[in-house]
């Protein structure tokens, strides 16, 4: 199965108390973006290594690296290989010198080392189609929003008030939140639309 590489598009967070974040992954060369629900240490950790910026103390990503290349081990890639009911499942390429070995992982902590190793990342064309949101228009800029995170509405929340309305209704605003670029609500209302085609 071919792999697509994906980019760090974006990254939000929510001043609210669920504490959820949305990690936005993008298509290398196309027009597709993957958004991710996170937890907060994982999406302060995908920030403070972008950002460049040095913790007091390492974090735990970071203790997981200074070990690994302690015993020479590489993490080669990672892969976004399965979505199982809204849950995405993905693995750590790692090699010795002389052994590869996948290690499975939750997709935040994979994403959080794969920026510390600066390797890349895949996932496949099926999950991209199931939970992808296609952008129309011209390409997007690298890490575009990463500096200009917006709030989000509350998760808790979020999912209900979609039900009431219409599949005509849903379309319409699913292709406002597009255009607004707000990815996280456009997931949820793509998720909502699923969910009705599969009952």
């Amino acid at each position: 199965m071919k792999k697509i590489k994906l980019d760090i598009v974006g990254l939000s967070y929510s001043q609210t108390q669920s504490g959820a974040y949305a990690l936005v992954l993008g298509e290398v060369n196309g027009k597709r973006r993957l958004p991710i629900i996170i937890g907060s240490f994982e999406a302060q950790a995908i920030a403070i290594e972008i950002e460049k910026m040095s913790p007091s103390r390492p974090l735990t990503h970071d203790l997981f690296k200074t070990l690994t290349l302690s015993y020479q081990i590489e993490v080669e890639e990672v892969l976004i290989y399965n979505l199982v009911d809204g849950i995405f499942f993905a693995k750590i390429i790692c090699n010795n010198g002389t052994k590869t070995v996948e290690l499975d992982a939750r997709t935040s902590d994979a994403i959080a080392l794969a920026v510390r190793y600066h390797c890349p990342i895949y996932t496949y064309d099926f999950i991209l189609a199931a939970a992808g949101i296609l952008i129309e228009g011209s390409d997007y800029d690298f890490l575009e929003n990463i500096d200009q995170i917006e709030d989000l509405e509350n998760k808790s929340k979020e999912g209900n008030i979609y039900q009431g309305k219409s599949d005509i209704e849903l379309q319409a605003q699913l292709q406002k939140a597009l255009q607004e670029e707000d990815y996280e609500k456009a997931a949820h209302i793509r998720d909502e639309l699923t969910k009705r085609g599969s009952n």
